[in-house]
């Protein structure tokens, strides 16, 4: 799945596969795509681990920047490599990571980061995992038809004058399903088992 298959699935879904009469143009399907990836984001977001240099000159701060899409970090081994493994105290202010330790580190020691991050859908690819494509068709169908009824409002429809209460009926029935499905989401990842340790 990648961006132009998702908004291919969404004009199927709003009934827009008109090439020569769209209701929405491609930016803003993508801006409603781009909304429901993010939505999914903060309850599911995509797990990643990186390995970071300790700066030239040592010291206990590192720079988090060139993680992209960066949501949380989650825990940090330090050194990298011992059994077991030695997770570490942190704290992050702004893209600076502290590590709470005593003694500072030599420059140029790695230290491994987990974190939570963004999921991406672009031209290319999709980080989202296929139970969550679904979610996210719905998410942006019900954002741009809540987008249409606003728009269509004391304006001229062939539809009718019903035509923005329906797209709003439309986009309320898809936004409850949706948000319920991202609050149980949201529930599940919190359950997940985390595993205690201390340092040594």
């Amino acid at each position: 799945m990648n961006l132009a298959d998702m908004r291919t699935r969404l004009r199927r879904d709003l009934k827009d596969e008109d090439p020569a009469d769209q209701r929405w143009s491609d930016d803003e399907l993508d801006r409603h795509i781009s909304h429901a990836v993010a939505d999914v984001s903060r309850v599911v977001p995509l797990e990643l681990e990186a390995t970071l240099s300790i700066p030239e000159g040592g010291g206990k701060e590192i720079d988090t920047s060139g993680l992209e899409g960066l949501i949380k970090v989650e825990a940090v081994e330090y050194p990298v490599g011992e059994e077991p493994q030695r997770w570490r105290r942190f704290a992050l202010w702004g893209t600076t990571l502290s590590l709470l330790i005593d003694e500072a580190p030599t420059g140029g020691e790695a230290v491994k980061v987990r974190y939570s991050a963004v999921h991406t859908l672009d031209d290319s690819s999709s980080t989202l995992g296929p139970q969550f494509i679904e979610l996210v068709a719905v998410g942006a169908g019900a954002y741009a038809a809540l987008e249409w009824a606003v728009y269509s409002i004391n304006r001229v429809n062939l539809g009718g004058t019903q035509t923005p209460a329906d797209y709003l009926k439309w986009a309320e029935g898809r936004l409850n399903s949706y948000r319920k499905e991202l609050s149980r989401l949201g529930r599940s990842s919190r359950l997940r088992v985390a595993g205690l340790f201390t340092e040594e």
